[in-house]
């Protein structure tokens, strides 16, 4: 296939279509929060228990992103996806047949290693098929289906809850990925690349620009998921907001991400990507700051901004990917870069956090992470190939 030259309707077309599944696979991996209190009354376990799955996800999601990049290109980038696909759907299917609660520990590992195998698949396939002066569009409208799936998907599961058990919604789930299958095996061609000597791995781990855009990446993720799940916590324990006036502010700040992260991409066609993601830095780390310091009658508005803005600097991340590493090394640089951003803002930041809520104060915490966010911006001007790039 050719690569497009403008944003026609194929061309929309195809990055509507890979963003569906990349919202396909985001759902995959939340779409047991909305349903976890089920499986929790079902068999009769702890809250701690309950959650613990996700840790299992987390861990599996997070090894796949690092190391998929080392072979997707070998075994193809488009039999990668269709594999990622086939293995969620039929592991969803097992669920059905779950009688014990353990049984969720190695399902949800399958589940992260199956679905963090994609975005590293997926970046290469998107930049191969547009010109380089679209990429930053059709980065920035495919990377937007996760911000969508952020607050779609847990609609989207109360809804189905309404006609189907929470087993059927899983088994629906797995028919959608199978469908899903087939017009990858027809609209989208294979994308191979030879497998990397060892010179070439030595000179690509020695870039300090893979080591600058994993460190910058690392707060990005701090900022965006890592206050996420310490957000109701500060609001409950330390504001002692009312928990249903709590979760509405956190849920309506959850809604601007889609909007900054189209944005963030489009804004990038026409300026410099460096400096829209050193600005997108400081406004992300100035309304973190905000967070720990803002009265609760403001709290809402600067949970909003905060939440919200960090999404622009995702597409604008994977454009600087893109832009910075050749096609042969791009799948790799993509894992080895997001890779440190979950093990960060899944699992350090949290912890970090709650930690600084245990002994001095979420404040405290959450506003060390905004300064830090903010210096982080500085980061950015030392990818100095970027500068030749608009």
């Amino acid at each position: 296939m050719k690569k497009f030259t403008s944003f026609n309707g194929r061309a929309y077309i195809f990055i509507i279509f890979l963003a569906s599944l990349w919202f396909l696979n985001f759902a995959g991996r939340s779409i047991f929060s909305p349903i976890l209190p089920l499986i929790e009354d079902e068999y009769l376990i702890s809250h701690a228990r309950a959650t613990s799955i996700l840790l299992f996800l987390s861990v599996g999601y997070g090894l796949s992103v690092f190391f998929s990049g080392f072979f997707s290109g070998v075994f193809g980038y488009k039999r990668t996806i269709m594999l990622s696909l086939i293995v969620s759907a039929l592991t969803f299917f097992c669920i059905y047949f779950f009688k014990i609660f353990s049984a969720f520990y190695i399902f949800n590992f399958i589940i992260g290693v199956a679905t963090g195998v994609y975005l590293p698949a997926a970046l290469p396939i998107i930049t191969h098929n547009y010109e380089e002066k679209k990429w930053s569009k059709a980065i920035a409208i495919h990377d937007s289906a996760a911000s969508i799936g952020v607050f779609v998907v847990p609609i989207i599961a109360v809804f189905l809850m309404q006609f189907l058990e929470w087993r059927g919604i899983f088994s629906l789930l797995g028919i959608v990925l199978l469908i899903a299958v087939v017009p990858v095996y027809f609209f989208i061609d294979e994308l191979k690349v030879k497998k990397i000597s060892m010179a070439v791995f030595s000179s690509f781990i020695k870039n300090k620009s893979l080591w600058v855009l994993s460190l910058i990446w690392l707060f990005a993720a701090s900022c965006s998921t890592g206050v996420f799940f310490i957000v109701p916590l500060y609001l409950t324990k330390e504001l002692h907001m009312d928990i249903e006036y709590a979760n509405m502010i956190f849920g309506i700040s959850r809604t601007g991400g889609f909007a900054f992260a189209l944005g963030a991409g489009f804004l990038a066609a026409r300026f410099s990507v460096q400096k829209l993601m050193a600005l997108v830095l400081i406004l992300s780390g100035i309304f973190t700051v905000l967070v720990s310091i803002a009265d609760i009658k403001f709290m809402a508005i600067a949970l909003f901004f905060q939440a919200s803005i960090i999404y622009g600097y995702f597409p604008l991340g994977l454009i600087a990917i893109s832009r910075l590493f050749d096609i042969n090394v791009r799948s790799i640089a993509t894992g080895f870069v997001l890779g440190f951003g979950i093990i960060v803002g899944w699992g350090i930041a949290p912890y970090l956090l709650g930690l600084s809520g245990d002994h001095i104060s979420f404040r405290f915490g959450i506003m060390i992470l905004g300064i830090l966010i903010i210096l982080s911006s500085g980061l950015v001007y030392l990818l100095k190939d970027l500068q030749n790039h608009k």
